[in-house]
C-alpha cells in the first residue's frame, strides 16, 4: 500500500488521483529542487531505499530516476550514489519573497527575528566574540570526554561551572556564596520557574517594576500568579507606591543594577527599604542581574544579594548578554535555608543545558578568559555606545531626545508628544530594523512613550546616523 505521509515538504502520492506513480515522483523531486529544498550537489536516495520507504516497487522509482537523468536533474555517479546536477540553475524563481521570520508577539510587544537586525535588544557584540578560543577549549574537551561524561548532566549543573560561577560573584558581584547554592539553568526563563514552583503558589501577587521586562509578567500569568506593577522614578521602584498598592505581595522582582528598561540603579536607601519589607513580609526578592557588568560612568555596583543579611534574596544572572544567547545558560543563586528545596524541584524540572557547554564555559571561566571578554567588551560597548547616541541624535533632531544611559546595552528615545512609539516600532520592523515601544513594557494608565534601541551591534557613528535617517523617514 502507497504511503501517504508527505515526505521532505514534498506533495504526498496520491494512487487515484489519475497520474502514474512513477509521475507523481517525478514531479515531487523537480518540485524540490525548483524550489531550492534539494539544492545541487544534495544526494538523494537510492531507488532501493526511496521504493522501501514509500511502499512502491523499484522499478516505479527507477523510472522516475531515469526522467530525472535524461533531463538533467540529477547525475547516477556509480558507487558514489545519485546526485542533483551540480551546475543546475533553479527553474522557477519562488513565488513570493516571504518576510523575516520572527516568534509571534506574545501580547506585551516581544519579538524575536530569527536573524539579527539593527537595534535588537538583548543580542551581545556577537562579531566580536572569542569564537577560535571557544572551539579550541570546545575541542579539547571532547578530546578529554570520558565515559561518565556522556551520562546526564547534573540537575542543578556540573559542579566545577558552579564552582566557577561562585568564585566569580564574589570577586565581581560582591556575593559571599558557595557553589551548593548556584543552580546553573538554561536561562532567565527556567530561573523564573525555579523560584514560582519552589517558594510561590497559584494566586500569589508578585511586584514587578512599571515599566517592566514583559516576558515577566508573562510568566508570572502562565503560573496564575498575579503580576502588581510598581512604577519607578530616578531612583527605581517606589517602594511606598509598592507597599500602598499591593502590602501583601509574596515576592518582588528587581532590576537593581540598571533597571530594566529605563537604565537607572536602584539607590541605596531603596535597597535598604526593599530587604526591610521582604523580612517584615518574610516574602522574596528575585534579583535579575541581566548586564550588571556593562556600566560606563563608574564600576559596577555591587548586587543587591550582598547585603542580604536574612537570606531573601534570589539571585538570577545569565550569560546570553555577556556571551552569546545560543547556549542557553545562565544561573540562580538562592539563599542557603532553601538549597535542599530546590535542588528537588531541579530534579523534577530537570531542564539543564549540556554538560559539554557547561564545561566549556567552567574552562573559560577558570583560565581567565570571562573577566577579559567582560573588561574588552565593556570598553567596546562604552564606545558604541556613544557613537549610536551621537549618530542618532544628529539624525534625529529635535524629534527625538536619546535618553543619557550609565549602564547597560540600549538607549532610549524618547517621543517628542506628536508620535505614536507602537506604530513607529512597527514601521521600523517593516523596513529591516528592530524597536521596541517602550509604552508596551507598561500596565499603567498613560504609559511613557520611547523607543528602546540595541547599540551592541552598532559599529560606527556613520552607522547609526544612516539607521537614523531611515527612522526619521518613518516618523
Amino acid at each position: 500500500m502507497t504511503d501517504q505521509r508527505p515526505k521532505d515538504g514534498m506533495p504526498p502520492l496520491a494512487p487515484d488521483n489519475g497520474n502514474p506513480l512513477y509521475r507523481q515522483i517525478y514531479d515531487r523531486f523537480r518540485g524540490a529542487i525548483a524550489q531550492g529544498t534539494l539544492a545541487p550537489g544534495d544526494r538523494v536516495p537510492s531507488a532501493r531505499a526511496l521504493a522501501k520507504e514509500m511502499g512502491v516497487a523499484r522499478g516505479t522509482v527507477e523510472v522516475a530516476y531515469s526522467l530525472l537523468v535524461a533531463e538533467g536533474y540529477i547525475q547516477a555517479r556509480g558507487q558514489a550514489g545519485t546526485i542533483v546536477a551540480p551546475d543546475l540553475q533553479p527553474q522557477a524563481p519562488p513565488a513570493a519573497v516571504l518576510p523575516v521570520p520572527e516568534t509571534p508577539d506574545d501580547g506585551h510587544g516581544w519579538h524575536r527575528p530569527a536573524v539579527i537586525l539593527p537595534f535588537q535588544m538583548g543580542v551581545p557584540a556577537l562579531d566580536e566574540f572569542p569564537r577560535k578560543l571557544w572551539a579550541r577549549l570546545g575541542a579539547r574537551q571532547l578530546r578529554g570526554l570520558q565515559a561518565p561524561d556522556l551520562s546526564y548532566p547534573p540537575s542543578n549543573g556540573l559542579m566545577g561551572l558552579r564552582t566557577a560561577v561562585a568564585a566569580y560573584l564574589q570577586v565581581a558581584r560582591g556575593i559571599h556564596c558557595q557553589p551548593s547554592e548556584v543552580f546553573i539553568t538554561s536561562g532567565y526563563n527556567h530561573s523564573m520557574q525555579l523560584v514560582m514552583r519552589a517558594l510561590l503558589a497559584p494566586g500569589d501577587r508578585v511586584w514587578v517594576e512599571d515599566p517592566g521586562y514583559p516576558p515577566t509578567r508573562a510568566l508570572l500569568a502562565q503560573a496564575r500568579m498575579q503580576a502588581a506593577p510598581v512604577p519607578v522614578d530616578q531612583d527605581g521602584m517606589m517602594m511606598a507606591e509598592g507597599i500602598a498598592r499591593c502590602a501583601d505581595a509574596k515576592a518582588a522582582v528587581v532590576t537593581p543594577a540598571h533597571q530594566s528598561p529605563l537604565s537607572m540603579s536602584l539607590s541605596l536607601p531603596r535597597r535598604q527599604a526593599l530587604l526591610e519589607w521582604a523580612e517584615r513580609q518574610q516574602a522574596w526578592i528575585v534579583e535579575d542581574d541581566y548586564d550588571g557588568e556593562y556600566r560606563y560612568a563608574s564600576r559596577p555596583l555591587p548586587a543587591l544579594k550582598s547585603l542580604d543579611a536574612q537570606g531573601r534574596v534570589l539571585y538570577a544572572g545569565s550569560f546570553s548578554k555577556v556571551l552569546f544567547p545560543g547556549m542557553r545558560l545562565a544561573y540562580l543563586v538562592v539563599p542557603a535555608a532553601q538549597v535542599a528545596r530546590f535542588d528537588r524541584i531541579c530534579r523534577l524540572l530537570s531542564g539543564t543545558a549540556p554538560g559539554l557547554t557547561q564545561s566549556i564555559l567552567s574552562a573559560f571561566m577558570t583560565e581567565g578568559h570571562f573577566g577579559r571578554h567582560i573588561q574588552r567588551m565593556r570598553r567596546l560597548y562604552g564606545e558604541r555606545r556613544n557613537a549610536t547616541a551621537a549618530g542618532l541624535a544628529a539624525a534625529l533632531g529635535p524629534g527625538m531626545r536619546i535618553d543619557p544611559q550609565p549602564g547597560g546595552m540600549h538607549l532610549v528615545a524618547r517621543m517628542d508628544g506628536r508620535q505614536w512609539d507602537q506604530p513607529l516600532a512597527a514601521r521600523m520592523r517593516e523596513q529591516g530594523m528592530y524597536a521596541h515601544a517602550l509604552s508596551r513594557w507598561s500596565s499603567l494608565p498613560n504609559p511613557h512613550e520611547g523607543l528602546l534601541l540595541g547599540f551592541t551591534n552598532i559599529a560606527s557613528e556613520t552607522q547609526a546616523h544612516a539607521l537614523g535617517l531611515r527612522i526619521k523617514a518613518l516618523m
